[in-house]
């Protein structure tokens, strides 16, 4: 029925909507109606006018009244039969009156309805999540007084419980008995936990539909969005749906106010997902597990039982609570040691109970059940679940307490899976995939991995699987410390499947199915309808091995996401070569996935680091912690992880993923900051190798290369990389040379050869390395030279041998490479000590950056004469070439350097916004040297050449970013531009609106539109700055301007006079205009202005530093000349590398490469520090107060757990004496009986009862 108070018109839309997405459901779920009358005999209601079926006749249809032949003949009412299918009428979502605004789904449905039509419903179209265990509570039905130690084992057992599982609870969902007592539980626990720790429990209701009171407010044939739902009466127990339950499953089967009719369904919908797979999209390792639970319940509940326990369904009975719970339990207790006798006349083979069992039961029926009639069925169906008491576990809840009942799940499960599993298996399995399933990883420790079992590598290789899609890494750190080896464990056929278990909401998803499609050739697989139950994986596998996700999609996302920094990702696995184009990696790859694909059975070569990638990417926190802890060089690993997390949050439109993205994005920074502390204090030569060696694991990149990607500023603000840069920057002289002395060396290079500049001598050097060395006893020796000096000049970095060289031999060494010592006079190598160091560079080129600007301020304001034959002059000729050299550079900056494909360096070129000033620069340069050639365009020309002129003074910016003052204020101007151009988007908007009114309020007719124009703009713009034409805008005001009202003479261009209407109004905008933009925006830009500058100032020293790498390598890797000069070094250059083919010594920027025992020492050394530095972290973080608190909530709760199994110890101790009691008095009515007895003569007289306390007194 649909809400009759009805919804606003604005939500219209949405009601469309979800009418259209929901539409199908009709046609896929019915409903049954009474169609035969069959008359209650037994009921004198209105004189036999009520149907068996528990409608009264007027309540029937016409058809149904009409079969007077059936009703003749029919003795009993069945459903089957006597009802039929139409389609549901009920179904969408509901809202109770007066309760929370969350909506329930319900739908009524027919009770022979397929049960993987519902579940699909549940879970793919109403979005429920898939359980990880499904709880079905039974019994309780009204009238039944629930003991309170129940209530506590519903509320403080099985909720909590299940929250921790991810469960499902089942019940009727009605406000009676049990149902009501979950509700409020679910209810009371959603409301105290915390959303984000605790898996969100779904309480699913199954009830009959005929028993439903206020049902007709649910009818609605084309559905309810939402159904308003009234409960009369909260307080009381009834049959109204309760509010707390998140959907609702009402069984028809045409029968109205009976009870139990939607069991058949509910047993079958169990026995159903008990054989669907947990997990992200059913990739778990076990089958979803399904627990009955009896409480109570009457007679007819052991039909119910009998009914899961053939279907293997397992149950958990609770003794003391009444009815049928008491019944199984004194049945499974007592009866245990009764025989069952094999029939070896039958040829079945089946097991039938002794006379003496069936007795016991038979007796225990008419205690438990006097007022049942049909006492043969009962007999019957209790020695049937008898036969199947291996499924069912009693708890004694009202002794052992509601502490501790998710471990009682787990063994009721495990107790029932263990009678199922073979001879090869291991018994212990199903209950580590229900640990692993639930994510209980301390059941797991202190019941599975505490030593006593022996776990092989088969056992865990499906959990360990599960454990990673479903994002449980306390699972993943447990297998890999018991037994399971990753490097067996991964292989790369296996690394895709991970990827392709991916979520298809996630960004990592969208980019895969990006590559996939380009890989294809064809446009996104379509989803699925609700309605045919297919999702978009099951559809990709229907299209063949070829279209699934495989490792040059995750390349393809790498390449993405990591640009030009490293090589691609897996294109070895994939025998593909790092340079090759995007068009043959296409063809080869699509190629390779049509065949075997020998490949996916590799093992994976990094595992540890490419299962760090896939976390990364999806963004997992701990998970990615602990595999970034597993992986070899942390340091690059960390600033890795950085780098993918902050381009995906670039990415990322949903704001919380995004701000989790960058938070984990700083920790991983975090960490490789503090992991390069503790090497910088232990060794400073090996953690400048560190910054600078060429790694194995991420492509080839270095820590610097990966820090600069991924915006590191906290990074490069460490006193460790500033040094190596410092040390790069001055080359072989000493930081204290102080700046004049190297500008006068520069005019007058002869200078160098004296002591006005101090150089490091060979001997210093040597000096301190022994310094350094003498402390350092972990590494004595020669070896240590091959990584442990400081780096000072990369002119010999191509001398680098690998660990075969001979390190014993004579070599001379700088800090952190060594190389040959130098065999030039030492005119020739003092000469090279001071022009190839950058700083050297740097001042050759702002110096003469500086005169070139002086020669093109020459040639604008002096120079500049006329095109041909009078021009161009000698000066601008000289201008000419010396750009030329310029953008030679710049040529050779962006296709020369490194080993980048072309199109790899035009797009690093482009990305640097001083790069496109300087493209700008040229461009302009070039377009008005053309111009200036001929005599239509000189004009233009010499005014883009001015223009120019302003570009190139702007790119002295650059220059100046090395010093440490002007740097940080550098980066203000850039921030504060991006806040200007905020600014003039509100300055605008008021700047149009009041000039165009006053244009229009001043002059009604003026057609000149250039007067127009700066009337509107360019005047009001003035305003702001104080310049404000009174005498024009006042008409009070005198204004001696000749003026008309022709508009004959307007149009010709005379000044039109000024309209005096409504002139008043013309100042009241002026005055509003001037308050808004002078006292309004102005103080915005300012506060603006004034937010950036506190924000960098800050940061001022950690921007600085970030962003002078970027400068040293620029000039570490120019030549030492400048323009126009530079050109003697390019043609240098082009000897060399082209007619000599010497190899390029600068190709690589601060890249060592390290390969064999040197490599290893590194890595070795590298790892310890990393282990320090976590178990200093770990100590830290075990001493907080939070901490502390924790261990001390274990032990309490340790404490508690030893007392409940002292209680149980005692409760087995009385139980114990009480049977001793009674062997002692049977034993004393044997031995009375025999003594009285005249059938024998004892020999001996009998025993006498020794008092083992007698003697305590006398001893005292």
């Amino acid at each position: 029925m649909r809400d009759k108070g009805g919804e606003g018109e604005d939500d219209g839309d949405a009601l469309s909507k979800s009418e259209r997405d929901q539409s199908w459901i009709p046609k896929r779920f019915k409903k049954r109606v009474c169609t035969t009358f069959v008359e209650e005999s037994s009921s004198s209601l209105n004189n036999g006018q009520q149907c068996q079926c528990g409608s009264v006749r007027n309540a029937h249809s016409s058809v149904a009244l009409g079969d007077y032949f059936s009703t003749a003949i029919v003795n009993h009412w069945n459903s089957a039969q006597h009802s039929s299918e139409y389609p549901t009428d009920a179904f969408g979502e509901l809202q109770f009156a007066g309760a929370s605004k969350r909506h329930s789904y319900f739908l009524r449905l027919s009770s022979d309805t397929p049960p993987d039509a519902a579940y699909n419903l549940i879970t793919k179209h109403w979005r429920l999540p898939a359980p990880n265990l499904v709880v079905s509570v039974v019994g309780g039905e009204a009238g039944t007084k629930m003991k309170t130690w129940v209530r506590e084992v519903l509320r403080q057992g099985l909720v909590k419980a299940s929250q921790g599982t991810g469960a499902w609870i089942i019940t009727t969902g009605l406000r009676e008995g049990v149902g009501r007592c979950v509700g409020e539980a679910v209810r009371d626990h959603a409301t105290a936990a915390s959303s984000v720790s605790l898996t969100k429990v779904v309480a699913l209701g199954i009830a009959p539909w005929g028993m439903v009171l206020n049902r007709d407010e649910l009818v609605n044939p084309k559905g309810s969005f939402p159904a308003k739902y009234h409960v009369s009466d909260m307080s009381e127990d009834s049959c109204y749906l309760d509010n707390n339950y998140q959907a609702f499953l009402l069984v028809d089967d045409g029968s109205v106010k009976h009870r139990g009719r939607e069991m058949g369904f509910r047993a079958k919908l169990e026995e159903y997902i008990s054989r669907q797979r947990t997990g992200i999209w059913g990739s778990g390792s076990i089958d979803i597990p399904v627990l009955c639970m009896l409480i109570s319940g009457e007679a007819s509940m052991l039909e119910r039982v009998d009914l899961s326990l053939k279907n293997s369904i397992p149950w958990l009975v609770l003794a003391g609570s009444g009815g049928g719970a008491d019944f199984l339990s004194d049945v499974l207790e007592t009866c245990s040691s009764a025989p069952v006798v094999q029939s070896s006349s039958e040829a079945d083979g089946e097991a039938f109970p002794s006379v003496d069992l069936k007795e016991r039961m038979t007796e225990r029926v008419k205690r438990y059940f006097p007022s049942e009639t049909e006492m043969d069925k009962l007999v019957e169906r209790a020695l049937s679940i008898y036969q199947n008491r291996h499924l069912i576990t009693i708890y004694h809840g009202e002794q052992e307490g509601p502490n501790e009942f998710d471990r009682v799940l787990l063994k009721a499960l495990v107790a029932a899976s263990k009678q199922r599993v073979g001879i090869h298996v291991n018994p212990y399995n199903d209950e580590l995939k229900l640990a692993v399933a639930w994510n209980r990883v301390d059941i797991a420790k202190s019941e599975l991995f505490n030593g006593d079992i022996h776990w092989k590598y088969e056992d865990l290789e499906e959990s360990m699987t599960d454990a990673l899609i479903n994002d449980k890494p306390q699972f993943v750190r447990l297998f890999t410390e018991n037994g399971l080896s990753i490097l067996k464990y991964l292989t790369y056929g296996r690394l895709e499947n991970l990827y392709r278990s991916v979520g298809d909401g996630t960004l990592l998803y969208q980019l895969l199915q990006r590559f996939l499609v380009e890989r294809l050739g064809t446009t996104p697989p379509v989803p699925i309808l609700p309605e045919t139950g297919l999702t978009v994986g099951e559809d990709t596998h229907r299209r063949g091995p070829d279209a699934e996700i495989s490792l040059f999609e995750v390349s393809g996302v790498l390449e993405l996401l990591m640009g030009d920094i490293c090589q691609p990702f897996y294109y070895d696995a994939l025998d593909l070569k790092p340079q090759v184009s995007r068009r043959k990696a296409l063809k080869s790859i699509r190629e390779l996935l049509r065949g075997d694909c020998e490949y996916r059975q590799t093992p994976c070569l990094l595992p540890w680091a490419s299962l760090f990638i896939w976390a990364v990417l999806q963004n997992r926190s701990e998970m990615s912690t602990y595999f970034w802890e597993m992986t070899r060089e942390p340091v690059l690993s960390a600033l890795s992880g950085c780098k993918i997390l902050r381009e995906l949050s670039k990415l990322e439109d949903e704001t919380e993923t995004k701000l989790s993205m960058k938070d984990l994005a700083q920790k991983f920074e975090n960490l490789a900051h503090g992991i390069f502390s503790s090497c910088y204090r232990s060794n400073e030569s090996r953690s400048f190798t560190l910054l600078i060696r060429k790694s194995t694991i991420w492509s080839g990149t270095t820590c610097l290369q990966m820090g600069m990607g991924a915006d590191a500023r906290l990074f490069f603000s460490h006193d460790g990389v500033q040094s190596l840069l410092s040390q790069i920057w001055w080359g072989d002289m000493k930081r204290s040379t102080e700046v004049w002395k190297l500008m006068v060396t520069f005019f007058c290079p002869v200078l160098c050869y004296t002591d006005l500049i101090s150089f490091r001598s060979l001997m210093d050097q040597r000096l301190e390395e022994e310094e350094e060395v003498k402390p350092n006893t972990d590494c004595p020796g020669p070896d240590y030279a091959v990584y442990g000096t400081t780096v000072f000049s990369f002119s010999d970095i191509k001398n680098i041998e690998s660990d075969g060289q001979d390190v014993d031999s004579p070599t001379a060494t700088i800090k952190g490479i060594p190389h040959r010592p130098p065999t030039r006079p030492f005119i020739v190598s003092r000469w090279r000590q001071f022009w190839f160091a950058p700083i050297t560079s740097f001042l050759g080129n702002v110096v003469m950056y500086f005169l070139f600007l002086l020669l093109f301020a020459y040639v604008l304001l002096v120079d500049f004469l006329p095109p041909p034959p009078d021009g161009p002059a000698c000066t601008e000729c000289v201008l000419y070439f010396w750009v030329f050299t310029i953008v030679c550079e710049e040529i050779r900056e962006t296709f020369f350097m490194g080993t980048m494909t072309w199109r790899q360096s035009m797009r690093a070129y482009i990305q640097d916004v001083w790069n496109k000033c300087d493209l700008t620069a040229i461009m302009l340069f070039i377009a008005g040297v053309i111009c200036r050639m001929f005599d239509v365009t000189f004009e233009f020309g010499r005014d883009l050449m001015c223009i120019d002129y302003m570009v190139f003074t702007l790119r002295l910016i650059h220059i100046f970013t090395i010093h440490k003052q002007l740097g940080p204020k550098i980066i203000m101007l850039g921030k504060m531009m991006k806040d200007v151009f905020f600014f003039l988007f509100f300055l605008w908007v008021w700047l149009v609106a009041y000039g165009v009114a006053n244009q229009a309020l001043v002059y009604s007719y003026d057609t000149n539109l250039d007067r127009i124009f700066r009337r509107v703009f360019y005047r009001p713009y003035l305003h702001i700055f104080g310049q404000i034409p009174v005498e024009e805008i006042d008409v009070g005001v005198g204004w001696d301007v000749e003026c008309t009202d022709n508009m004959t003479l307007i149009h010709e261009g005379a000044e039109p006079c000024r309209t005096e209407f409504s002139n008043w109004l013309v100042v009241i905008l002026l005055v509003i205009y001037l308050l808004v933009t002078n006292i309004v925006l102005i103080n915005l830009l300012i506060a603006m202005f004034s937010y950036t500058f506190s924000e960098v100032q800050a940061n001022s020293d950690i921007y600085w530093k970030f962003q002078r790498y970027n400068l040293i390598v620029l000039y570490h890797s120019r030549p030492s000349l400048a323009p126009p000069f530079i050109i003697l070094s390019h043609l240098n250059l082009f000897i060399k590398r082209i007619i000599r083919k010497v190899p390029s010594i600068k190709i690589h920027h601060f890249v060592l490469q390290l390969r064999g025992k040197a490599a290893n020492r590194l890595i070795t050394w590298e790892t310890i520090q990393k282990e320090d530095f976590l178990t200093s972290q770990s100590k830290i973080q075990k001493s907080s107060d939070s901490e502390r608190l924790k261990r001390m909530s274990v032990k309490v709760d340790d404490v508690l757990k030893h007392v409940t199994e002292s209680r149980d110890i005692d409760h087995r101790l009385r139980a114990l004496e009480t049977q001793m009691e009674y062997c002692s008095n049977t034993l004393n009515w044997i031995a009375e009986t025999l003594e009285q007895s005249s059938v024998f003569k004892p020999t001996r007289p009998p025993p006498q009862l020794k008092d083992t306390f007698s003697s305590s007194p006398s001893s005292t």
